[in-house]
């Protein structure tokens, strides 16, 4: 695919410059906040759940596992610029749709360095087990597993060696880290266990976070494959890709189907369901690398993030619903 960037396919150069005002907004654009509502919104969905299923809601113990998961969420984003960048993914990688696939470029823009960007991550990996130190203070040491095992799968996606993203698991590390451990964990912690309502709302949130990560590791093929990591779309090309992007929109289907089956979400979510599933399909469509497809390809990409949002909100709202229209 020829190299079809602009001088704006990465970030604005208006970023660099001395002071503290300066540098503190460069460590914060280069954690990929847009970005953030993939960790936010599992949250908030497990904490609805467990508000109107067991009727309990702490606000503190709420905002405190949101900001951990941000603060993990972000050092996640930052460490992987880092892993990619010292295996030679995102340098070498002239295939990237910005600023959705080939990284935050802040390190390739020599916005921040290396050493830098490691700093930054493991501060905020240490902010977060921070929080995780005073949420398990109020609640109990189960949160130290929830959070320590959030933040290694976060890690270790990207840590040379271990760099589960080349290792083909990497997508079912996102699909944990990103929706059943932030669903349960803040179902947990605000009722103390977990039930199968809860499980059953993770599933689809698992999937589509998978599939965002499928998505997106199509225009990072080759660039991938040349520095031999080795990602489940590496592994089964764009047609397999294809096959499981569609499984992934089926499982979202069959587990939201499942859920209201067992009266864990309302009927009327089966249209939500049944569109979300037809968006899937629409940005299935779209999978592929020629450069003729580039322009489908970033549509697909933006389609399957808003299935992710529209989703997640969707849930949040059935649940809700419910409350207010069975108030205790």
């Amino acid at each position: 695919m020829p190299n079809t960037h602009s001088p704006t396919d990465q970030p604005s150069p208006t970023l660099a410059g001395p002071g503290f005002a300066a540098a503190a907004r460069r460590a914060f654009l280069a954690t990929r906040p847009p970005f953030f509502t993939a960790s936010v919104l599992p949250v908030v969905l497990g904490t609805a759940w467990a508000s109107v299923a067991f009727r309990r809601f702490d606000g503190l113990l709420f905002g405190l596992a949101l900001a951990a998961m941000v603060l993990a969420h972000a050092a996640a984003n930052v460490y992987n610029d880092v892993g990619d960048d010292v295996i030679g993914a995102d340098p070498d990688n002239t295939d990237r749709i910005y600023p959705y696939t080939g990284g935050s470029r802040f390190i390739q823009s020599q916005l921040l360095s290396r050493t830098q960007m490691t700093r930054l991550a493991l501060g905020l990996a240490a902010s977060a087990l921070l929080l995780g130190i005073v949420l398990a203070l109020l609640h109990g040491a189960g949160v130290i597993l929830f959070g320590v095992a959030g933040l290694a799968l976060g890690l270790l996606y990207s840590l040379p060696g271990a760099q589960l993203s080349a290792r083909g698991i990497g997508e079912a590390a996102v699909a944990v880290g990103f929706g059943a451990l932030p669903v349960l964990g803040a179902s947990w912690l605000q009722t103390g266990h977990i039930d199968s309502g809860a499980v059953l709302i993770c599933v689809p949130v698992s999937a589509w976070a998978a599939a965002i990560l499928i998505m997106n590791e199509v225009p990072d093929i080759e660039s991938d494959a040349r520095v031999h990591k080795r990602t489940l779309v590496v592994r089964c090309g764009v047609g397999g890709a294809k096959w499981i992007y569609g499984s992934l929109t089926a499982l979202a289907l069959a587990a939201s189907a499942a859920a209201i089956w067992q009266k864990v979400l309302p009927l009327w979510y089966a249209l939500p369901a049944l569109l979300l599933a037809g968006l899937g399909l629409r940005a299935w469509g779209g999978m592929s690398f020629l450069p003729s497809a580039r322009t489908r390809l970033k549509r697909s990409i933006e389609l399957t993030l808003l299935i992710h949002v529209l989703g997640c909100v969707g849930m949040i709202v059935a649940i809700l619903s419910e409350r207010m229209r069975y108030p205790q």
